[in-house]
């Protein structure tokens, strides 16, 4: 064991605070440990640290820097190699209800309350042998191309994610977001051809960050869209970026933007009502934000922030994994599709268990 999982075994066994992060395509494993319990708050966007922000956003746990140890270790994908296992089946009753949901969601866009609303839902997996290292090599070796993640708070919980979705990259006054949508299996083929209804969605993501930007920030490029892969899975990428007007417009933005369309839908309050109303789950963390505030943590550059959406993420309960998965319903959604579009998803996490 080296010394950075030596440290989070110690942190876990003491209920001490800690997050360890790979960025996409890095091979630095960064780890950042509270050296107190306290449960801290994000007070103002000025401050220094990890955030990990929920769904509602209301309050936002944050592991300050100037209270945590930084261990950086270099990624030896050789020592990263695991056997792949067999998928799980889905559940009958999980199925049903989640196209329920999904029928309950047409109707809603059909008498025109939304374009759009993403709707999720949580599956429960049983662990036999649980390790924290083990669980984040099997991220990093399955999917380098994500923002792989284990972040630990004993008020909060465990939890793990391989998002390949980012939020917001700032660099002193230079911004960076993307607009991701649209889901199929990747096959042999690189040739990705892609549907009327998953191009739509991809659209009103990218429509609805430009809105929300306009305005706010100067200089606003977008590129054309793209064919990206996460794991197992294709997107629909448009990368967007632009030049703040000012350091203290970052507070501003991210609440205009979060949750995004690609999470919630558009409307983005209307999306949002429905889903609080109709889901009948909690949410938590999933689908918020999460990553470095003010910090690069490898550099300690004071002037950067990347905070990445929390998808393709899981939550540990005693000896059980809660899944968190989802997908966007548009006019042309079809209920059994969007429920295999969630089994799909859910295939990131159940690999690495």
């Amino acid at each position: 064991m080296t010394d950075l999982f030596t440290k989070v075994k110690i942190h876990h066994e003491q209920q001490l605070p800690f997050v360890l992060f790979c960025k996409p395509n890095s091979d630095k494993i960064v780890g950042l440990f509270q050296n107190n319990d306290h449960l801290y708050f994000l007070e103002n966007f000025k401050d220094l640290g990890f955030v990990f922000a929920s769904f509602n956003g209301e309050t936002i746990p944050f592991i300050p820097q100037k209270y945590s140890d930084v261990i950086i270790e270099k990624v030896n994908l050789p020592d990263f190699y695991f056997e792949a296992i067999t998928t799980i089946a889905a559940n009958e009753n999980d199925k049903s209800q989640f196209e329920k949901l999904v029928v309950k969601g047409l109707e809603a866009i059909q008498k025109n309350k939304f374009q759009k609303v993403v709707l999720s839902r949580k599956e429960k997996v049983e662990l036999i042998d649980f390790r924290v290292e083990t669980i984040f090599k099997k991220l990093i070796a399955n999917y380098s191309s994500a923002f792989n993640y284990c972040f630990f708070h004993p008020k909060v919980g465990m939890w793990f994610g391989a998002t390949p979705e980012q939020f917001l990259k700032i660099n002193q006054n230079s911004l960076q977001t993307v607009a991701l949508a649209g889901t199929q299996v990747a096959g042999n083929l690189d040739n990705v051809i892609w549907g009327k209804k998953e191009i739509e969605e991809q659209q009103l993501v990218t429509d609805f960050i430009i809105s929300s930007l306009t305005g706010k920030v100067d200089e606003i490029v977008v590129s054309i869209p793209y064919s990206s892969k996460a794991g197992n899975l294709w997107h629909i990428k448009t990368d967007i970026t632009a030049t703040l007007k000012s350091e203290k417009d970052i507070e501003q933005i991210i609440s205009i933007l979060h949750p995004t369309s690609a999470v919630c839908g558009l409307p983005q309050q209307n999306a949002k009502v429905f889903i609080l109303e109709n889901e009948k789950y909690d949410r938590q963390y999933y689908s918020g934000f999460l990553g470095e505030l003010n910090i690069d943590l490898v550099t300690f550059r004071t002037d950067q922030s990347d905070l990445f959406v929390n998808l393709r993420c899981m939550k540990i309960e005693d000896k059980s994994a809660e899944l968190f998965v989802g997908c966007g319903i548009t006019k042309d959604s079809i209920a059994e599709d969007e429920y295999k579009e969630t089994v799909n998803k859910s295939m990131t996490m159940k690999k690495v268990l």
